[in-house]
């Protein structure tokens, strides 16, 4: 039996239960699947397409396979497997009655037999994919379900709970690669100064070498990144320098600094943080100006966070975006916020919890206890050859509170000031 500790929080007089569990837990995903409505929770995957389902029932996905299987998870009773004969193996770690099939005949009257008596069961499958992120079974596959009689719901608040939740030794993880990270963003300033200094200007790509080699050197890995981009490149939110994009940097440049990573260790969790900083003693007015308000929308974003969770109020990823976007919205550069506030962050940089976003999805799912995700408004103005963007990550503790590990950046740094 997993370890699991079970928190209840009393939130706008409902009970919300969440699981603080290493590894996967039948008894944990059941008592939720009852308090979602659902009979059971069914995993499917063919080539490893699925990462959650590779994530969540702990599947070694480094071993060859090149058959369908199902995983169904009762709200009541003992999981079953449906597994090809070739592969017959493939789900031998999880605990349940087995079920071979051969010709696909037979792989739908097992799945019909496995589905008896279920009317309304989740799958990971988004309605208009809306989550894109847990869209991960093929159209047809829900189709041949639905060909039972049963109806086919989305897993997304399963998957918040038990893929990306963060138990407290992956926060602490999170927390160390942040002490990590901002030395290394540190460092970067001060290398820019130093070579400008010293009239050996950088370009964009030798920054981001730079930073590279010290992600090495801190035992940090990610698996791309870190964006340096200066002036129009700026205005780019995913901008990737490379040998033959970037620009050589020279007084007067304004400067953003995207970087991501984490600790080189199982179970880790990614830290991404944004910081602006200028080529030059002092920064000029304008520039400090859009700053301001790229700020002021991710301190308002960050205050509607604490202020429902210390007064214990659901508060959902769109609601977010809303509360980051309006005040740039009201300071006329609503069209030049072009993304999402922020993304859910686990092992992966853009994890599959809840995202902060209403523009490019409307993402209504809560954000639950044991989460971290990205705040990071942004103004982007390529007629103007700037780009400005200010990012922090959120924990919300499995004790429901919210911390921000690391300094949160409020004014734009004059790079050649750095000693």
């Amino acid at each position: 039996m997993k370890k699991i500790l079970q928190i209840t929080l009393n939130l706008v007089n409902c009970n919300f239960i969440y699981y603080i569990f290493e590894g996967m837990n039948i008894e944990a995903i059941q008592k939720e699947l009852k308090n979602e409505g659902l009979d059971g929770w069914l995993f499917y995957d063919f080539h490893n397409r699925d990462p959650i389902a590779i994530r969540i029932l702990e599947i070694d996905s480094k071993r060859f396979t090149s058959r369908r299987w199902f995983y169904f998870i009762p709200s009541d009773g003992t999981p079953k497997k449906l597994v090809h004969r070739i592969e017959s193996w493939k789900l031998d770690h999880l605990p349940g009655e087995k079920f071979v099939y051969l010709p696909w005949e037979e792989l739908h009257s097992h799945l019909r037999q496995i589905l008896s008596g279920t009317k309304r069961i989740a799958m990971q499958y988004s309605p208009r994919n809306s989550i894109p992120y847990v869209s991960n079974v093929d159209a047809g596959t829900v189709e041949l379900v639905r060909s039972m009689g049963i109806d086919v719901v989305s897993s997304a608040n399963l998957v918040s709970l038990f893929e990306a939740h963060l138990t407290d030794k992956e926060i602490q993880t999170h927390s160390l690669a942040g002490e990590l990270m901002h030395k290394v963003k540190d460092f970067a300033f001060m290398e820019i100064a130093r070579r400008i200094r010293n009239g050996d200007n950088p370009t964009e790509y030798e920054i981001h070498c730079y930073m590279l080699e010290l992600f090495k050197e801190f035992n940090l890995i990610t698996n791309d990144g870190p964006i340096v981009a200066i002036n129009e490149h700026a205005a780019d939110p995913h901008f990737e320098p490379t040998e033959t994009n970037c620009y050589t940097m020279k007084e007067g440049d304004l400067v953003l600094l995207d970087l991501w990573a984490k600790l080189d260790q199982p179970k880790s969790i990614y830290y991404d943080i944004t910081w602006m900083g200028y080529i030059g003693t002092s920064v000029p007015q304008r520039l400090t100006e859009i700053f301001n308000i790229v700020v002021r929308a991710r301190n308002n974003a960050l205050k509607l966070v604490q202020d429902r969770f210390e007064r214990n109020i659901p508060l959902f990823g769109f609601e977010v975006d809303d509360a980051a976007r309006k005040v740039i919205i009201d300071a006329g550069y609503g069209k030049f916020f072009t993304h999402r506030t922020g993304h859910n962050i686990g092992e992966e940089v853009h994890g599959n919890g809840t995202h902060m976003d209403n523009l490019e999805t409307r993402d209504e799912r809560k954000i639950i206890p044991g989460s971290c995700f990205s705040i990071e408004p942004g103004i982007y103005l390529p007629e103007e050859k700037i780009g400005f963007r200010s990012e922090i990550d959120v924990v919300i503790t499995n004790k429901g509170e919210v911390v921000v590990y690391g300094d949160i950046q409020e004014e734009i740094i004059p790079i050649l000031t750095l000693g």
